[in-house]
């Protein structure tokens, strides 16, 4: 009788253990992993052309250290306000890095948009990619619980006080979409640069934000039926979506990218800088 049980128990225990694997490895992806998944997609990593030499020193910027979520420190780049203000603006880098052009727009948003504090955060923990293959890898390489403990880390760092906004280009596209749900009530605005938007419709009903979405309608990846489906999923949800689409190509708005479409760039940061202004008062 006690063989029988004995049996009957590592039988039981053997199915469960089976079953929560199977449930585990078909578990659908999130929105920033299944990003992460088209760099295994030879065709995606060529369609991003190795960036053209591009330097940038800023002279307002300067780097910083903050603790994270998860016991350790991340390093960013912050450009503090002139006087005090509670105006945040999180900044997601592109699949390159924190590198020089995400500095520069950040300090282009940051005098165009006058007292505001604006910190671009790094997800890659200090690396930055010069070719695809690289920018590939380390985006693939992206642990979601790091970035969570890096962006809530930010989030902890502005305080309790801060109305944060955020944005991003292409894998910080997404991200800043994620960015803007972990901020909870603290988020007053979104902007995502042709990123993959949450597909989860429940989430978004999460959302505290508007979001203003920039794409490209060349775009093979987010393409215009992935931004469609977006665009009714926070209809459903109850969220504003305030979109434009472009006859441009995915990474449109980097001017050290060969596909850099500079009238799409000039029309959608345009529109950037007319959200973040009346959400950052």
């Amino acid at each position: 009788m006690k063989r029988i049980l004995l049996l009957a128990t590592l039988v039981f225990c053997s199915f469960s253990a089976f079953s929560q694997s199977k449930m585990a490895c078909c578990a659908r992806p999130s929105a920033t992993q299944q990003f992460a998944m088209l760099a295994s997609s030879q065709k995606f990593v060529l369609s991003h052309k190795t960036p053209l030499k591009y330097h940038f020193q800023s002279s307002i910027g300067k780097a910083i250290t903050y603790k994270t979520t998860d016991g350790k420190e991340a390093a960013a780049y912050e450009f503090k306000a002139k006087t005090p203000t509670n105006n945040y603006i999180l900044v997601i880098h592109e699949w390159w890095g924190l590198n020089d052009f995400v500095k520069k727009e950040s300090e282009n948003i940051y005098n165009d948009l006058g007292n505001v504090n604006i910190i671009d955060l790094d997800l890659y923990d200090g690396k930055v990619a010069t070719t695809p293959a690289e920018a590939g890898k380390l985006m693939q390489g992206v642990n979601d619980d790091r970035a969570k403990a890096i962006i809530n880390g930010a989030i902890a760092y502005v305080g309790p006080k801060a109305h944060i906004a955020t944005i991003g280009w292409c894998f910080g596209g997404g991200w800043s979409l994620q960015t803007t749900l972990l901020a909870g009530k603290q988020a007053v605005g979104c902007v995502m640069y042709y990123g993959m938007p949450e597909q989860d419709v429940n989430r978004l009903k999460t959302l505290h934000a508007d979001v203003l979405g920039n794409f490209a309608n060349k775009d093979q990846w987010i393409n215009v039926k992935l931004v469609t489906k977006f665009e009714a999923d926070m209809k459903t949800a109850g969220k504003k979506l305030y979109l434009h689409q472009y006859d441009a190509d995915h990474g449109f708005a980097n001017p050290s990218n060969p596909a850099h479409n500079s009238e799409a760039t000039a029309e959608a940061y345009k529109y950037t800088i007319a959200f973040f202004k009346a959400r950052l008062k």
